[in-house]
């Protein structure tokens, strides 16, 4: 019987055109012996290692589908290769595989059976924007989406800041790119005024930005968001 392979957990860019300078040399080092990957999307997976020029050919390379409607079945069939003494490489679509990603379903399936887990080092918006926020890096969590509905989202809002308030904990999201100025105006109309509130645009990227003010600073500001990935933090 072969021993088990390793789960290589494989950061991806948060913004185009960034490899060169957000994926470190010991990623594709480790990387480069892999065949077999699970992705959320495959033709963008395809698409990023063949942008890290590394495998002779993108073709040979295997891949699965790995995404939050795959089940507990279909993950044993896809880590097959894993089991059979293969190493596997695990992408996110956006940064870190297994943090806000579906890739942490590979991840606890190989602790249940024993298998080895690699992180490897690379960008995360979360915690590059956390750093940049000048807000509470010490005790904060990470709430994922806020609701969509206008009244839901307000009342979410105002919930976490309380919770914010009382714990001292820096209160971090993100959102779909096309919502960032829905959700800036929910936020200005439900924070109170002193609330510190950080809004993180394209990090890493062309555009990059990332501004920390209070409410009532940004209230006077005239500010229309981009289209881009965006992550928001506040501290009460």
């Amino acid at each position: 019987m072969p021993g088990k392979g390793t789960l290589y957990l494989i950061p991806t860019t948060i913004a185009d055109d960034t490899a060169g300078q957000v994926i470190p040399a010991h990623v594709t080092d480790n990387i480069r012996h892999l065949r077999h990957f699970l992705a959320e999307d495959v033709r963008t997976a395809r698409r990023y290692l063949s942008s890290l020029k590394i495998f002779p050919s993108i073709e040979d390379l295997q891949f699965s589908v790995l995404n939050k409607h795959t089940s507990e079945t279909e993950l044993a069939e896809k880590l097959l290769p894993l089991t059979n003494g293969n190493d596997v490489g695990v992408l996110s679509e956006s940064g870190c595989p297994g943090v806000a990603d579906p890739g942490a379903l590979a991840v606890a399936y190989a602790h249940q059976q024993g298998i080895r887990v690699m992180p490897l080092v690379g960008p995360s918006s979360l915690l590059l924007a956390l750093m940049a926020s000048g807000l509470n890096g010490q005790h904060f969590a990470f709430h994922g989406y806020l609701p969509v509905d206008t009244a839901e989202c307000r009342k979410a809002i105002r919930t976490l800041e309380q919770e914010s308030r009382q714990k001292n904990q820096t209160q971090v999201f993100i959102e779909t790119p096309y919502r960032n100025n829905a959700v800036f105006s929910n936020l200005l109309k439900s924070l109170h005024d002193e609330t510190r509130l950080c809004v993180a645009i394209d990090v890493t990227g062309k555009e990059e930005s990332i501004q920390t003010m209070s409410v009532r600073v940004w209230k006077k500001v005239s500010k229309s968001w981009p289209k881009l990935p965006a992550v928001f933090l506040f501290l009460a």
